[in-house]
């Protein structure tokens, strides 16, 4: 189905239910848009409570676990959106939301949504190059998941070496990676997987740099080919350029001119 079916199927599904349902179902499918990195439709499907990115989003009649979920919903979307755009001021909007969102969810005793918040609050604060706070707001969140939750665990995993392989604590990055690899293994998440083996290839090539060592550069080369795999079964085009565009920088890196620029004009086509 294409994003205009999905929003038109919403607004069809939406037409004649209570406030809360309407609510419950924008954020499923905006969560579900923005996991293929379709962030301006994301935005849209949240339209009847968000119309201002700017702005708190209306939750009057909606209850308190309803409110929760919409806050995190249009603030991380406000940090993706931001981050895209570069728009000033969009990460304090995305962790203000996203803050009053883990207050409700810690009223609520919902742990894993406290969690999964604040992997989310991590984010903008990786945006805004505030590494410490990153790193310490996905060591909280990590610590308030048992052992059930192997997929927030990966994705939190993920986002913390992300952390460290920007703050060039590379060996750091990588542990975190090996720990994440057989929960991400487990999963059938395709954007997960992309994103792991993304975010690994980077990893790898930095290593490369540092360490000056070849077989760090062909281990980049499968993690970015298994990085396209996952990111194209998962639909997400936006990633899908930034791995070519990555592929386009480590084949520069390596000298071959050649290859570097028909990654990255595959990039721009995408």
């Amino acid at each position: 189905m294409n994003l205009t079916s999905q929003l038109t199927s919403l607004r069809n599904q939406s037409r004649d239910l209570p406030v809360i349902q309407r609510a419950e179902l924008a954020c499923q499918l905006a969560k579900q848009l923005e996991k293929a990195g379709e962030y301006e439709a994301a935005y849209e499907a949240l339209g009847e409570f968000w119309p201002e990115r700017t702005q708190s989003p209306n939750v009057e009649g909606l209850d308190e676990s309803t409110k929760a979920e919409l806050l995190l919903r249009t603030g991380a979307l406000a940090g993706w959106l931001g981050g895209a755009d570069q728009s000033e001021g969009s990460q304090e909007t995305a962790k203000d939301l996203i803050t009053k969102s883990i207050e409700i969810f810690e009223k609520l005793k919902e742990a894993r949504r406290v969690a999964e918040a604040r992997g989310e609050l991590a984010l903008c604060y990786w945006r805004e190059g505030s590494y410490d706070e990153a790193r310490i707001t996905l060591a909280n969140a990590l610590n308030l998941l048992d052992s059930h939750d192997s997929e927030l665990k990966a994705i939190l995993l993920i986002r913390a070496g992300i952390v460290e392989t920007d703050s060039r604590r590379l060996n750091e990055g990588l542990r975190l990676y090996n720990e994440a690899a057989p929960l991400v293994d487990q999963s059938e998440n395709d954007a997960l997987k992309g994103s792991f083996h993304m975010a690994f290839a980077l990893l790898f090539r930095r290593l490369a740099v540092a360490e000056g060592r070849s077989e760090f550069f062909d281990q980049a080369l499968i993690e970015n080919a298994a990085a396209s795999f996952y990111h194209e079964k998962a639909g997400n085009i936006r990633y899908l350029a930034r791995v070519e565009n990555n592929l386009g920088y480590l084949y520069f890196t390596i000298g071959q001119y050649k290859d570097a620029h028909e990654h990255l004009d595959r990039a721009r086509k995408l």
